[in-house]
């Protein structure tokens, strides 16, 4: 299996490790967008762009909530 600094780049690299950092790692420790925008310190809309990028890659799950949706790494 690749390492994400191999297939990810910029954003989402960062995004990524700010995930494993703060050890959102299944459905039980999502985290937010606002969340994981602070820990970046990356604008939201350039978090949110590499959460979709990361998602469509299949690296992180996006669990639809009643207030803000979650964000989990898959690997």
């Amino acid at each position: 299996m690749s390492t994400p600094s191999e297939e990810l780049s910029g954003n989402n690299q960062k995004v990524y490790k700010v995930m494993k950092e703060l050890a959102l790692m299944s459905e039980e420790k999502m985290g937010t967008a606002e969340r994981i925008t602070q820990a970046s310190k990356l604008p939201k809309n350039m978090v949110l762009n590499a959460l979709q990028d990361l998602q469509n890659k299949g690296w992180v799950r996006r669990k639809v909530r009643e207030k803000a949706a979650g964000y989990y790494l898959l690997r």
